[in-house]
């Protein structure tokens, strides 16, 4: 399960998120992006020793800054059931391999160049 797709799934739902220097957070998630950068809604944020609360309209967190993320139980059941609808549901009507360019003559990505040991100056080989 990739953690973005979860994310999607997460929108208007409950999440608890850690930053990377102890506070927390805990609102409803509005929207995330693919920096893993979110936004929340009716925050609670607390500081690192857990003695102050701060209660937030929305707030903007980095996702560089995130520790973890904490999401219901319910929520990866869910992802979990439509992933693999998706997987069955894409393997019933297309037939063959989902691959890219092979079998037509194109290159393989990561597979083109010169094959063999790298060539030095002069064209003499190693250690001369």
């Amino acid at each position: 399960m990739l953690p973005l797709s979860l994310l999607n799934a997460a929108q208007n739902k409950p999440m608890l998120v850690e930053l990377k220097n102890g506070e927390t957070f805990n609102g409803h998630l509005v929207n995330c992006d693919n920096f893993m950068n979110i936004t929340l809604r009716e925050v609670y944020q607390t500081n690192a020793d857990g003695d102050r609360f701060w209660k937030l309209k929305e707030c903007y967190i980095r996702g560089s800054t995130i520790k973890y993320l904490r999401v219901p139980d319910t929520l990866l059941d869910t992802v979990k059931d439509e992933q693999a609808r998706a997987r069955e549901s894409g393997r019933g009507g297309r037939g063959g391999h989902a691959g890219g360019p092979r079998g037509r003559g194109l290159p393989q990505r990561g597979r083109g160049g010169m094959r063999g040991p790298p060539r030095g100056r002069g064209g003499r080989g190693r250690g001369a």
